[in-house]
């Protein structure tokens, strides 16, 4: 977990798995169901975030090695 608590990628990757299994079990009721239908949505841009960040870190890292390369 990051230090302003927001969950490092991996954790919220495995609640989003976890809040995608009790939604499609089923049995909830309509409000559970939208609260953990909100997590989700929240985990899934925190994930969204995480892999941007990643990616920006890799081209930036690509673009380096281009330019060392010249």
């Amino acid at each position: 977990m990051t230090t302003d608590n927001t969950p490092g990628y991996e954790q919220a990757r495995d609640e989003l798995v976890s809040v995608v299994a009790k939604l499609e079990a089923g049995g909830l009721s309509l409000e559970d169901s939208l609260t953990l239908w909100e997590r989700g949505e929240a985990l899934a841009r925190v994930c969204d975030e995480h892999l941007a960040g990643a990616r920006e870190r890799v081209e930036t890292a690509l673009a380096a090695a281009e330019s060392e390369d010249r």
